[in-house]
């Protein structure tokens, strides 16, 4: 498309979720991305704007993460002004932003995930240790960028790694440790087509890929190529797109999985609202396939759609 026929672009950043600062990030790089290529963008934090305005625009970049941007809640107000918007829909934004659904959702169609139990305040603590073996994640289900995770590696401490997550959501997942590596697989496409992005193996220089590796730290490793071999690559991305095509994911995203030491992969969570920040994942494998950070912000918008 060319670019005066987006018409007038919001793209959504901000916004009231605990990962506004790297929203901030993200719709900060797209909005001077867009702008670069000529397209009539503006900014738009629903934080600070009302939504109404939203009225205005022809179509919707969205760069919130966390709650009511990537949760399907934005999606919805758009779906109701007839805006289209980039990424997936409400359904698909819903059931990936809820790290216990999308489980239940991958296990039910084949695909491996890790060893979980879900926590409550009154749970056998000792026997959920005991069931999953330690290493132990704990996470908070409905959010995002490493926030409120803790790594379990002795017994006993699995209840106050509960108590940190359910500070951030009642939903509280304990997660067996998978320790062969992580990985993740960016997606793309347009009008229902999806292709799976170079894999990207994460190596951080912390106890795990917490909130500070992910983007405060410059000593986190990005290894793409990833080092798997190829015939394994492409078919671990066949699983990331049926991953991703099961929630209902449309437009981009990200699926990201563990690997054991034997070389089984199991699929964690995805990403319906990528970061594009200048630590972000989707845009270094974009990159590595050809496609600079420009053209990656306008392939997006280009595929906004209701629905």
């Amino acid at each position: 498309m060319n670019a005066m026929e987006f018409g007038k672009v919001a793209v959504l950043f901000g916004g009231t979720s605990a990962e506004r600062e790297v929203s901030l990030n993200s719709g900060s790089r797209v909005l001077a991305a867009l702008r670069r290529q000529g397209v009539n963008a503006h900014p738009f934090d629903p934080a600070e704007m009302p939504l109404d305005a939203l009225r205005a625009f022809d179509r919707a970049f969205i760069a919130l993460h966390g709650r009511h941007g990537e949760d399907g809640t934005i999606q919805g107000v758009l779906e109701l002004m007839q805006i289209p918007y980039t990424g997936s829909g409400v359904m698909a934004s819903a059931l990936g932003m809820d790290k216990w659904r999308t489980k239940l959702l991958w296990q039910a169609s084949g695909l491996p995930v890790p060893a979980y139990a879900l926590l409550a305040a009154d749970s056998d603590f000792a026997e959920v240790e005991e069931a999953l073996g330690l290493p132990i994640f704990v996470k908070p289900a409905c959010e995002g960028s490493s926030i409120g995770i803790s790594k379990v590696k002795r017994c006993g401490d699995l209840a106050a790694a509960y108590a940190e997550a359910a500070q951030h959501d009642p939903l509280v997942i304990a997660e067996q440790g998978i320790l062969g590596g992580e990985y993740t697989v960016g997606i793309i496409g347009q009008g229902g087509q999806l292709r799976a992005l170079p894999v990207i193996k994460i190596e951080p220089a912390t106890e795990f890929y917490d909130y500070e590796a992910k983007y405060n730290r410059d000593d986190t490793q990005y290894r793409c190529p990833c080092g798997l071999p190829a015939e394994r690559e492409a078919q671990i991305q066949k699983q990331a797109l049926e991953a991703f095509r099961v929630l209902g994911g449309r437009g981009w995203g990200r699926v990201d999985f563990l690997m054991d030491e034997e070389g089984n992969a199991y699929f964690l969570e995805a990403n319906t609202s990528p970061g594009m920040t200048d630590h972000s994942l989707v845009p270094m494998a974009a990159r590595v396939a050809g496609i600079d950070y420009d053209h990656l912000v306008l392939q997006v918008l280009a595929g906004a759609t209701l629905g």
